[in-house]
C-alpha cells in the first residue's frame, strides 16, 4: 500500500495508543450495550476506555528508548490502570505484545505477528477458565492470520511491506471471528450482538490497521471504527432494545463476554466484582490466592508479575476475596462493586465505614472546571470548582477528572458539576461522570464547550442548590452563549472561509473557521460583528498568553461601538494557542 509504514517506531507507537483512546472514548456507550450479562447496562467499554485512558497517561510520562521499550512501560501502566475483566485481558495482550518486542529499537512485520502471538497465549494463561466466542477467541483469530502474513510476505520477499500485510491480516481476521462468536454463545445470539470485549480489540486492531497504513489523524466518518451498527449481527437475533435476554434462563454472563465463564442467571451469579493490586507477594503465594478465589467465585484473573499483581474475581462474599488477598501480600487500591442493577458500587473498601450513622449528610453541589490558562484557572478556582488544567496538546484525562470529583464529593456536596469547557474534553468528562457513579457519586456534564461557555454556566450556579438543578440552569446560560475565537493557523488547509496558509489569523465563529485575514484586531472585529449581529448583551473578552496589549481594548471598543449599552467584560485568561476567546451571551 503506497504511504505504509515498514516498521513502527516510538512516536508511531505513540499514534497508536493516542488513537485507540480516541476510539475506545467515542465507542465507549456502544460497547458497553453489548455487555449484556449479569445485567443489560453493562461496563465493558468504559473500562476499556479507563484502562487504555489511564494507561496513556502513563505511557506520555515514559521517556523510550525505542519501540520495544515503550510497549514494556504501557504494558505496566496498563496492568495497574485495568478496570473489569476486559481492561485485565486487554492488559495481558499489551503485556505479551512487549515480551515479544523486548529490546527492539522498531517493529518490523515479522516481529508485530510474534508479539500478537504471544498477546494470545499471554491474554488465554490469565483466564482460569477460558470460554470461546469471547475476546479470547478474537485474539486467536487474530495470531494466526498474523503469522500467515508473515509468513506469505517473507516467502514472497516482500519483508519490507510486511507491516501492514500482517495489521490488515490480523484486523480482517478478528472482524470475523468476532461476526461468529454469537454462533459460540447462545446468550450472544439471544441479544443480537457480539462479544463486547471482542469488539474493544478490534477497534484496537483497526486503530493498529489505520497507523500502520500511514495514516495520522483521527478516523474519518467512512472509518470503519466510526461504523455504530457494525456490532449488532441482526442475523443472530432481534435488535438489542428489543431482544435483552431472559435472565431467568441458564445462560453464560458478563465473565463470558470478557473471555471466562460466569453463571448464567441473576439468581446464580456471584454478587460482587472484587479488584485490588497486590504487592509484597510471590509466584507460590499468588498461586494459591488464585485457587482460593476460584473456591469463592469465577472470572477470576490474577495476572503481573515482578512483584505487583492485579486481582479480580466476581465472588459472594467479597470479603474473603480481599482477605485472601491479605494472606498472600499486600492488597491496595481495592474497589468492591455490586453486580446487580439497583446498587452498582460499594465504593472503596477503606470507605465503606461512610454508610453507616456516623456517614456525613452531603448537600448541595460542587464543581469541577478544566481550564487552559492561569487567569482562567484562578477565576474558576474563586468560585470554589477543583481546576483541571485542561488545554490544546494536553488535554485532561478521564483519571484527571475522576480524581478531582471524588475531591468536591469528599467535601460534604450532594453531586459534582463537571465543565469540560473544551470539545475535545467532553468525551473524557462525560465517562469520567460514569465512573464515579459506581462509587455511588452523582456528577453531571454541562455541555460547555470553550471557556466562554463555562463561564456563562459558572454566573447562574448556586452552591446551596441540588446538583440537577444547577445542570439545568447552567446548561441553559452555557447553550445561549454564541462563542468565537481567534488564532494563528499553522499548516496549510482548506476552511469554511476558504484556503488558509501557515501564519494567517483566523477567525472563529461558534466552532467553524469564518474569517481568515493577516491582523489579529480586524480579525477579532469581524468576529465581534458576527457574534453581535442577532444581538447580545453580554461581551467577555478573554485574553490569551499570546496577544499583544490593546487587543482587548479594542475588541471591547468595536462590541460597545455596534451596540449601545452592551456590557463587555475583560478577562485575562492567559490560555495558548487562542489570542482572544469572545463569548456573547
Amino acid at each position: 500500500m503506497p504511504g505504509a509504514l515498514s516498521v513502527l517506531d516510538v512516536p508511531a507507537v505513540r499514534r497508536w495508543a493516542l488513537l485507540t483512546r480516541s476510539v475506545f472514548a467515542a465507542r465507549r456507550v456502544e460497547i458497553d450495550a453489548l455487555n449484556v450479562f449479569p445485567v443489560p447496562d453493562g461496563d465493558t467499554g468504559t473500562n476499556l476506555f479507563l484502562t487504555f485512558d489511564g494507561g496513556v497517561e502513563r505511557m506520555l510520562a515514559h521517556d523510550p528508548h525505542g519501540a520495544g521499550d515503550l510497549l514494556a512501560a504501557f504494558a505496566k501502566a496498563l496492568l495497574w490502570t485495568a478496570r473489569g475483566n476486559s481492561g485485565v485481558i486487554l492488559s495481558q495482550l499489551a503485556r505479551g505484545l512487549a515480551e515479544a518486542c523486548a529490546g527492539a529499537e522498531v517493529v518490523d512485520g515479522a516481529l508485530l505477528a510474534r508479539g500478537l502471538v504471544r498477546a494470545e497465549q499471554r491474554g488465554r494463561e490469565a483466564v482460569t477458565e477460558p470460554q470461546e466466542g469471547t475476546i479470547l477467541t478474537v485474539a486467536t483469530a487474530m495470531a494466526t492470520a498474523a503469522t500467515q502474513a508473515a509468513e506469505a510476505a517473507e516467502v514472497g520477499g516482500r519483508s519490507e511491506a510486511s507491516l501492514y500485510a500482517v495489521s490488515l491480516a490480523a484486523l480482517e481476521a478478528a472482524r470475523v471471528a468476532l461476526d461468529r462468536t454469537p454462533e459460540q454463545l447462545e446468550v450472544l445470539a439471544r441479544a443480537g450482538v457480539v462479544d463486547a470485549g471482542g469488539a474493544g480489540l478490534v477497534l484496537l486492531l483497526e486503530c493498529l490497521e489505520r497507523i500502520c497504513s500511514g495514516q495520522r489523524g483521527r478516523p474519518s466518518r467512512d472509518d470503519p471504527s466510526s461504523r455504530r451498527s457494525r456490532f449488532r449481527p441482526e442475523r443472530f437475533g432481534p435488535t438489542l432494545t428489543a431482544g435483552l435476554p431472559d435472565t431467568t434462563s441458564d445462560g453464560a454472563s458478563d465473565g463470558a463476554s470478557d473471555g471466562a465463564s460466569d453463571a448464567g442467571s441473576d439468581d446464580g451469579s456471584p454478587a460482587y466484582e472484587v479488584m485490588y493490586l497486590l504487592a509484597d507477594s510471590d509466584d507460590e503465594a499468588v498461586d494459591l490466592l488464585r485457587a482460593r478465589l476460584v473456591e469463592l467465585g469465577d472470572s477470576v484473573l490474577v495476572v503481573g508479575g515482578d512483584g505487583e499483581w492485579n486481582v479480580h474475581a466476581h465472588v459472594d462474599d467479597a470479603g474473603a476475596a480481599v482477605e485472601a488477598g491479605i494472606v498472600a501480600g499486600r492488597p491496595h487500591r481495592v474497589r468492591i462493586t455490586r453486580l446487580d442493577r439497583d446498587v452498582v458500587h460499594l465504593g472503596h473498601a477503606q470507605g465503606a465505614a461512610s454508610h453507616g450513622h456516623d456517614a456525613p449528610r452531603h448537600t448541595g453541589s460542587a464543581i469541577v472546571a478544566c481550564a487552559a490558562g492561569d487567569g482562567l484557572a484562578a477565576l474558576f478556582g474563586e468560585a470554589g470548582a477543583a481546576v483541571v488544567p485542561s488545554g490544546p496538546g494536553r488535554r485532561a484525562s478521564t483519571g484527571a477528572l475522576i480524581a478531582a470529583i471524588r475531591a468536591q464529593h469528599a467535601t460534604g456536596a450532594a453531586g459534582v458539576v463537571v465543565l469540560p469547557n473544551d470539545g475535545d474534553t467532553l468525551l473524557a468528562a462525560a465517562a469520567a461522570a460514569r465512573a464515579v457513579a459506581d462509587d455511588g457519586i452523582d456528577a453531571q456534564v454541562v455541555h460547555a464547550r470553550t471557556a466562554v461557555q463555562g463561564l456563562a454556566a459558572l454566573a447562574v450556579f448556586e452552591p446551596e442548590a441540588a446538583p440537577s438543578a444547577n445542570v439545568l440552569a447552567m446548561q441553559s446560560a452555557s447553550s445561549a452563549t454564541r462563542h468565537g475565537a481567534v488564532t494563528v493557523a499553522n499548516r496549510a488547509a482548506l476552511t469554511s472561509a476558504g484556503r488558509c496558509e501557515a501564519g494567517d489569523v483566523l477567525g472563529v465563529v461558534d466552532g467553524d473557521i469564518a474569517v481568515i485575514g493577516h491582523d489579529d484586531v480586524e480579525v477579532g472585529r469581524e468576529v465581534v460583528r458576527r457574534l453581535l449581529a442577532s444581538g447580545g448583551e453580554l461581551v467577555t473578552v478573554v485574553i490569551g498568553s499570546g496577544a499583544h496589549d490593546g487587543l482587548g481594548q479594542a475588541l471591547a471598543t468595536e462590541a460597545m461601538a455596534l451596540h449601545l449599552g452592551v456590557e463587555v467584560s475583560q478577562i485575562d485568561g492567559g490560555q495558548p494557542v487562542y489570542s482572544v476567546l469572545i463569548g456573547v451571551e
